[in-house]
């Protein structure tokens, strides 16, 4: 419990510092975010605002996350808890946050709203994914079986293969999809938060669980996980301070890859697969609106389902002010991490004649 303190004192410091620096560094090198031109209008007057806060989350994350263990090593009082597992998951999420640098660092040296093509953030991501995958399945012995709430449930073994391409599908999807989601001030890292502290709490309550008699969820490194999830959770809200609307600087590709990577790569080696569409159901909702714009556009050749995609867009067009959309939809994904923690609960109490 001490560390999951720490980790979310010094990632939330830690980003409020580095949020601040960026802002600074990045307004006097005059280094800003271009804006897509076919996006609202109102947008436009967003052109300039220092970009890549990203940077900001996830050094933030990886901080809190290194330094608790350290304190704890050093410290008589705490025991040191850190884990293959934490690592890798980790690890990852500061590989995808490097890919989505170098994305934005394109953008803002060429100054247009093109940063990596597409096949090359493509092929950065699937690698990211893939050394996360193999890693996983070799290194700490995750089950391979798709997952709801823990991994019996509903229990197909995919084998080793199948889980590492299972693994990919579910980083990349994820990853883009808190991608698409990065559209107005806030909305990805506040649903970030909510996401991320519906992590902690499942990864805090399987480690709980590990001394039942029968351990239903035979996750040994969840306390770990715990703290990955609650530094990242810190981190986005350090950023949130200053990404806030009006935002003073954005995350970028740099923070919503790592967040999607983090939430993903928590799933799988929490063994929540399924459960993750619900506790990030804001990202699910925005790619779901993009998906249905492009088929309707196809299928009708040319007619819009929705005045602009992702839905936020359209909300915005409709006449909602910018910020009650970003409420609204945290709104939303407070309601659905609070369902999904619900299953999860709801699931273990199941299991009360096997226990």
């Amino acid at each position: 419990m001490i560390r999951l303190l720490l980790a979310g004192a010094i990632a939330f410091t830690l980003s409020v510092v580095l949020t601040r620096v960026l802002i600074d560094v990045l307004t006097r090198s005059q280094i800003g975010q271009p804006i897509r031109e076919d996006g609202p209008q109102g947008h436009m007057v967003k052109a300039g605002t220092p970009t890549m806060g990203g940077l900001a989350i996830v050094v933030g994350a990886l901080g809190g996350y290194g330094l608790s263990d350290l304190i704890s090593e050093v410290s008589p009082t705490f025991e040191s808890t850190i884990t293959r597992t934490g690592l890798l998951v980790m690890a990852s999420i500061g590989a995808a946050g490097l890919v989505g640098f170098l994305d934005d660092w394109i953008k803002v040296s060429r100054e247009r709203n093109l940063g990596l093509n597409a096949g090359l953030k493509t092929l950065g991501l699937l690698t990211v994914a893939m050394v996360f995958a193999i890693l996983t399945v070799r290194l700490t012995g995750v089950h391979t079986e798709v997952s709801f709430a823990r991994y019996a449930t509903p229990g197909i073994d995919l084998t080793a293969v199948g889980w590492v391409i299972w693994a990919v599908v579910l980083i990349y999807a994820t990853s883009n999809a808190v991608n698409l989601t990065d559209g107005l001030d806030g909305l990805a890292a506040g649903a970030g938060i909510f996401s991320f502290s519906a992590y902690t709490l499942i990864g805090f309550w399987i480690f709980r669980q590990a001394n039942d008699p029968i351990d239903i969820y035979d996750v040994p490194h969840a306390l770990d996980l715990a703290v990955v999830a609650v530094a990242m959770m810190a981190g986005c809200a350090g950023f949130l301070w200053f990404n806030a609307a009006p935002a003073d600087i954005f995350m970028g590709d740099t923070g919503s890859l790592a967040i999607g990577t983090g939430l993903a790569t928590l799933a799988l080696v929490t063994n929540t697969h399924f459960l993750l569409p619900i506790i990030g159901g804001v990202y699910v909702i925005e790619t779901a609106s993009v998906m249905l714009q492009v088929g309707f556009f196809k299928t009708t050749r040319g007619k819009r389902l929705f005045r602009m995609a992702p839905i936020h867009h359209h909300f915005e067009l409709v006449g909602w002010k910018e910020t009650k959309v970003i409420i609204r939809f945290w709104l939303i994904a407070g309601g659905l991490t609070l369902i999904g923690l619900g299953l999860f609960y709801a699931d273990w109490v199941a299991t009360e004649g096997i226990r």
